[in-house]
Order: structure tokens, then sequence, then C-alpha cells
């Protein structure tokens, strides 16, 4: 068969066929100006950058306020807090989105993500400002209230086999709150987008620079005012979730042994291994945030094979060698992150 050669011609033809192609397409990009619009939210700042003509920061914040409504335990009328209280109550979409999701979670890690361990967390945060420690018999006693396994979503509402047990969404929600910032975003029809809480992001598309996104971890040093931004590695993505859980910011000495805020849902004791961060990719931030947290308390082993088992996780932990030596260790999926 006779295949014919394109001609000298009609390559020369091509050629600024592509280069206006391109220069369209990056003219089109451009055109639409990257907005940059910031507040402050749970304690925290948050950051979005997206292609838009307008800035939407007024409906950003209507709908942080409903998330407030739903998930935050500081606010007294939220649904979080009535279920706490215990209130015949039907939960509305966010609740049940980040309960259930909460939930596979929890049997995915074996249990340590578990949304009912706010009374062992309190207890140990205040003995960590008092600089006691809460009793064995205590530790006991919240155990008993600690399982995931003993509440359950019935018809939209929350059934608990203890009425004293608490739920608390503080290692999930956050990754939530990008994620229904970014789906906001996305019923605008923007498809170019940083939404960045507290660390915690969702990304899709490209910046104004017509590059995917990148992401700066900082070195976990015992940095409790924040003042530290050294990096200790830098991602390079798109279309992913990112969340980060680390211990070097939350913790108590007590006769020369360090402490951390990290409680074993298992055990009732903050976690002893040398893990200082977890960071983790998912294809959402939410699953990204539990996840996180879930690997502060497995350690790097356990947290590295399961990461390593599911190609849809990304993780990087750092850890000290003991000597005050910060390395990195690196999931098998997370290397395609990496820049280079």
């Amino acid at each position: 068969m006779d295949v014919k050669k394109p001609s000298r011609a009609r390559l020369l033809w091509l050629i600024p066929l592509i280069a206006g192609t391109v220069y369209i397409l990056k003219k089109e990009h451009t055109a639409v100006p990257y907005q940059q619009t910031r507040g402050l939210i749970f304690g925290t700042i948050y950051n979005m950058t997206y292609q838009h003509p307008e800035d939407l920061k007024i409906e950003i914040e209507e709908e942080l306020k409903r998330f407030d409504a739903s998930l935050s335990p500081f606010n007294d009328s939220s649904v979080v807090s009535r279920v706490n209280r215990n209130e015949d109550i039907m939960t509305d979409t966010l609740f049940r989105n980040v309960f259930e999701r909460s939930m596979q979670v929890s049997e995915e890690t074996g249990g340590a993500f578990d949304i009912t361990i706010a009374p062992l967390v309190n207890a140990w945060g205040f003995g960590f400002k008092k600089g006691t420690w809460p009793a064995q018999q205590q530790i006991d006693s919240l155990l008993e209230l600690t399982n995931y396994r003993n509440v359950a979503l019935v018809g939209g509402k929350i059934i608990k086999k203890d009425p004293r047990i608490t739920i608390t969404c503080s290692a999930i929600a956050k990754g939530y709150a990008v994620d229904v910032l970014a789906q906001l975003l996305e019923r605008k029809g923007i498809k170019n987008y940083m939404v960045d809480i507290g660390g915690e992001l969702n990304l899709k598309g490209v910046n104004a620079r017509n590059e995917v996104w990148r992401i700066g971890i900082n070195k976990p040093v015992d940095d409790s005012l924040s003042v530290n931004k050294e990096l200790e590695l830098i991602l390079q993505l798109t279309d992913r979730g990112v969340a980060t859980s680390g211990n070097y910011r939350n913790y108590y000495y007590k006769e020369g042994k360090k402490y951390v805020h990290t409680i074993d849902p298992k055990t009732g004791y903050p976690v002893q291994h040398d893990m200082l961060s977890a960071t983790v990719v998912a294809k959402d931030c939410m699953t990204a945030d539990a996840l996180a947290t879930a690997f502060m308390v497995m350690g790097r082993e356990k947290a590295k094979a399961f990461a390593d088992a599911h190609p849809e996780i990304g993780a990087c932990f750092i850890y000290s060698d003991g000597g005050g030596t910060f390395k990195t260790a690196i999931t098998k999926n997370m290397k395609q992150y990496m820049a280079r």
C-alpha cells in the first residue's frame, strides 16, 4: 500500500494553524481574570483563587454559614450540637454526608478514625492545659463511649447506643467544607480553582499561568505560632484534594517525655510513634482530611501499607529519626505528584 507523506507545503500550512490555535486557547484562558477571596472561618483562614469575572465572596460566605449551622461544635444551634444534646431532630444533607463518609473511613482503617472520640480528646486537652493527666479509671470509662459502631444514621436521625456518646467532626469537617466550596464554584461553571481552608485544599484545572497547581508542605517544626514557613517538599497536581495532619504544634511535655494531641481511639491514650505529619492526596479533600488523621493514629508502617494498597491515595510522612533529623517517606502513589 502506498502511503503518501505530507507535502512540505502542507506542513508549512499546518504550523501557523497549530500556533494560531494555541494562541487562541491561551488568549481565552487569560481573558477571564482570576479572583482571590479570603476570610476567616473555623478559627483559621480560608483562601480561594478561581477564574471568574466576579468576586464571589458573598456567596462563598453564605455557603460557609450554612456549613457552620450544620457541623460547627461551637454553634449551639448547629445540627451536630443538637445531636450531641440528644435532641430529636432530622439531620441535614451536610451532616449526613460527613457522617456516612466518616463511617466508611472508620471501617476502612480498622477504627483508627472515629468520630465518637470527642470525650477522650477533651479529657486529654484539658489535661494538657492543666498539666495533669486523666486518671486510668476516667480513660476506661470514656473508652466505653468511644466506638463508631455505637452510633448509626437511621431515617435521617442519629441513633446512639448510649446517650452520653458525643460526635466530633473536627477531623473531617474542614476537608468537607473545602469540597463544599469547590462544589459552589463548579455550579458556577468554574473549571480552574484552588480552595484552601487552613491548609486543606481542593484543586481543579490550572492556575493563572496556565500550569497545574504547586503546593508547598511545611517542615514539621515545633512552632506553635506558625512563624516558620520553611518547606519540606513541593507537590505539583490538579483535580485532587490535599490535607495534612500533624503532631508538631499541639503537644505537652511531662517528665521529659513528649505527648501529642492525636489520641488512639482503641487505647484512649496519645499515640507514641515517630511520625510528625501525614500529608494525603485523594480524589476529594474530605477523604484526604479523614485519612490524614487516621494515618497519624496508625503510624508510618501501617499507614504506608494502606496507601500503597489504594491506587487513588497518595501520602507523604515526615518523621523524626530520634536524633532531631527530619526524614520523609513517600508512598508509591505519591511520587507522581512530587515537583521536579
